[in-house]
């Protein structure tokens, strides 16, 4: 098996740097928003904005569920869990690990 350990410390790498720029641009868009006097109900400019502040605000949420998943994919590596199914019990594949380095179940119970 390819080391889980390096695998997953790169995936949270790039999940923090994701995080970071979706942060970012998140705080640009309201930031705009805030600056302007646009009102998002009557401004044909306003609609935009509130939609990419949701999409942005929805894309950080989803980003911060993955990091969840890949530091509680290294505690299970540090007790020994890792790379065991969650439902059924048995291992799961090297294949699935490497593609989902965070997978807490085998392809059967996924």
């Amino acid at each position: 098996m390819t080391d889980a350990r390096a695998l997953l410390e790169a995936e949270r790498q790039e999940t923090l740097r994701r995080l970071a720029g979706l942060t970012g641009s998140f705080e640009e868009v309201v930031a705009a928003s805030r600056d302007t006097n646009a009102d998002d109900e009557h401004d044909p400019e306003g609609a935009t904005i509130a939609f990419e502040r949701s999409q942005l605000a929805t894309l950080v949420a989803q980003v911060r569920r993955h990091l969840a998943e890949v530091e509680a994919a290294l505690v299970r590596l540090d007790t020994g869990t890792y790379g065991t199914c969650e439902r059924c019990g048995l291992p799961i594949a090297e294949g699935r690990l490497e593609a989902r380095p965070a997978a807490r179940t085998c392809v059967g119970c996924a």
